[in-house]
């Protein structure tokens, strides 16, 4: 059984301490988010977990509990953008996060760990070329503390639309030079370019689409 922690929250941003009082416990109560009188037990040991799944864009206050986690296979996603406080306020600098980056490789292991960069959109301050120069410095801290990196672009759900009204649709020929950069930029630092549902237009550039 695969444990995905990454489906509702940031559990190692907002939870840790819960998530480890879980794993202490050894089990877990979910509730149906469609059907709350639905209360589901999954067990949580190594005999029954074959891996703990995290998707973050802080995994700082979960780094003290790694050793306690040794006994688990681990699968770690972590999103890092070039965005600021202008854009996301309650998300550390993209500095720190990769340097929490590098201390969680360190600790789970090169290919334990996967880098999101993602959702990208295009305004006046986050060009096509802020992009590209952006992520080529990002590759270079991060070369050798992973071998992957996913992209995908921003869609305009309703939520999206309502929280971030001045947000529009990336260009099919914006995403091509973004895709066909990244993967070039990908290559020098030994990174694949993954695309994470975004169709197969970017694999003629070297992107992953599979």
């Amino acid at each position: 059984m695969i444990i995905n922690t990454g489906m509702r929250t940031d559990i190692p941003a907002f939870y840790s301490q819960w998530f480890m009082n879980r794993i202490r416990a050894g089990y877990v109560l979910v509730r149906n988010p469609y059907r709350p009188d639905w209360i589901t037990r999954y067990e949580l040991n190594t005999d029954v977990v074959d891996c703990l799944a995290f998707c973050t864009k802080n995994p700082e206050p979960m780094l003290k509990y790694l050793d306690e986690l040794k006994a688990y296979h681990q699968y770690w996603f972590v999103t890092i953008t070039p965005y600021g406080k202008d854009i996301e306020p309650n998300v550390p600098p993209k500095e720190k996060v990769m340097q929490d980056f590098i201390t969680l490789s360190e600790k789970v292991g090169v290919n334990c760990v996967g880098w999101r960069y993602d959702p990208i959109f295009i305004d006046s301050t986050y060009t096509l070329d802020r992009h590209i120069s952006d992520f080529e410095q990002m590759c270079r801290m991060l070369s050798g503390y992973t071998h992957v990196c996913v992209i995908s672009f921003i869609d305009l759900y309703e939520k999206v639309k309502r929280n971030f009204p001045q947000a529009r649709t990336v260009t099919p020929q914006e995403r091509i030079t973004i895709g066909k950069s990244f993967a070039e930029i990908g290559k020098l630092y030994g990174i694949t370019i993954k695309a994470c549902a975004e169709g197969t237009d970017l694999a003629p550039y070297g992107v992953d689409c599979a």
